[in-house]
């Protein structure tokens, strides 16, 4: 008869082995497994085993001199989910985690030839449990990154950043309207302007208070600063580059501006639709490049959220710590400089124009900050310090370009203490064309 917990953890190892292949994860759901408990622990299963990637690496090359074996099938990922299980869940049996672990790769014929092997490994990270939990934040990301990072923002933020990594992220909320009891109900509690965080919940976000009726939509505090900082009178025409999924469009609608939404993908430009309509939200959407897009007229304010490494998503996205390389960032860097020639463009004399990105390389971020001001001698960078939450005004860089990051604990602000005080990193830059 077949152990009831074997079914959760193939399905965890098929899941964890698409993304260690390339693929986004993206949690199971109730096609998937129809019981809510073995969703949740085979979704945990992932995540911590996807968080501790870095970790993994570390021990999997001390443990196999030879390395993963060819051809192998479910073996990796069975693997990472058995020593995930073994020392980095307390509260799960080990027992489990070594039969099943075993038994997942029993399954799958490239993969049962190594079951012992798999075994004799997970015994011996088990026995030496004390030394794997032991090892250095740093060895979390990979070595491009971790000297990357050291460099642009300290060892102690290097440390912190792995800590936010294991701790995952909060639910962040922009509220249509600030309401009191719905924040209350929400069991939320208010960050700066519209931004509320949710730190504890029972039930899916598409159950929460208020979710039916259209009254918030899911974005990080961070994701939420860029669009505040158009600072434009209501009725200004404004153009949302690279728009989808529509949480920044959404608060362009939200103040006032008459919004013009582009993307390239229609899939995409679809589900951005589907999230205003939710919120009784409708503005004019178009299909379109932003390197070629050309209005008929130009515009007061564009935001430009450009295509980037997504570096600074990693809390909720551990994966893109593993799926982007440094020599990908060339790329990246020439179309976000397409966009911001096109977006310069195609914005009016005296308007204002808002670049971010949530990427925490410089090259993504104060590096094109500075290309622009070098590059177009008529666009001068509006100071963001006047407009930012006083809790991140140290943030704000003399360039006037503001910069959050994940090791960052905006302590101070209403009931959020240092623990849950985190968030994305994004950059952002505001300039006027003068």
């Amino acid at each position: 008869m077949q152990h009831p917990g074997l079914a959760v953890r193939l399905r965890a190892a098929r899941v964890l082995g698409q993304v260690l292949k390339g693929a986004a994860f993206v949690p199971l759901t109730e096609t998937d497994l129809a019981d809510p408990r073995d969703r949740a622990l085979a979704n945990c299963l992932v995540t911590v085993a996807l968080r501790r990637h870095g970790h993994l690496n570390h021990i999997v090359e001390t443990l196999l001199s030879r390395g993963i074996p060819a051809r192998s099938g479910l073996f990796e990922a069975a693997l990472r989910l058995g020593l995930s299980q073994l020392l980095f869940m307390p509260g799960q049996a080990d027992h489990s985690a070594l039969h099943l672990s075993v038994e997942v790769v029993r399954t799958d014929k490239r993969a049962a030839r190594f079951d012992r092997l798999l075994n004799g490994v997970l015994r011996q990270a088990q026995r030496e449990a004390e030394k794997w939990q032991a090892l250095e934040m740093a060895l979390l990301f990979p070595d491009w990154l971790q000297k990357d990072w050291k460099t642009q923002y300290g060892a102690d933020n290097l440390n912190r950043f792995g800590e936010a990594l294991l701790a995952g992220a909060p639910l962040d909320l922009t509220l249509k309207e600030d309401d009191p009891a719905l924040i209350e109900a929400l069991g939320a509690t208010k960050l700066f302007a519209d931004s509320v965080r949710i730190t504890e919940r029972d039930r899916s976000v598409a159950r929460l208070p208020g979710y039916a009726a259209g009254r918030w939509w899911v974005q990080d505090a961070a994701a939420a600063l860029p669009a505040r900082q158009l600072l434009l009178p209501a009725g200004a025409r404004v153009l949302d580059m690279c728009a989808a999924p529509g949480g920044k469009t959404a608060q362009l609608i939200k103040a006032g501006y008459e919004v013009t939404a582009l993307d390239n993908d229609k899939s995409r430009l679809e589900r951005l639709e589907e999230n205003l309509t939710r919120l009784n939200y409708a503005t004019e959407l178009v299909q379109g490049d932003a390197v070629t897009f050309r209005a008929r007229e130009k515009f007061e304010g564009i935001l430009l959220d450009a295509p980037c490494s997504a570096t600074g998503t990693f809390r909720r996205h551990p994966e893109v710590l593993w799926h982007r390389f440094e020599e990908d960032l060339v790329g990246r860097v020439k179309l976000q400089r397409a966009m911001l020639t096109n977006a310069i463009d195609n914005l009016a004399e005296g308007g204002v124009l808002v670049y971010c990105t949530c990427s925490l390389q410089k090259q993504e971020g104060e590096a094109q900050g500075t290309w622009v001001l070098h590059n177009f001698p008529h666009m001068k960078s509006d100071q963001l310090s006047t407009n930012v939450p006083d809790a991140l005004r140290g943030n704000v860089g003399p360039e006037g370009f503001l910069r959050t990051h994940p090791g960052l604990l905006v302590s101070g602000v209403d009931n959020v203490g240092d623990e849950t005080g985190r968030m994305d990193g994004f950059f952002v830059a505001r300039f006027r064309k003068v």
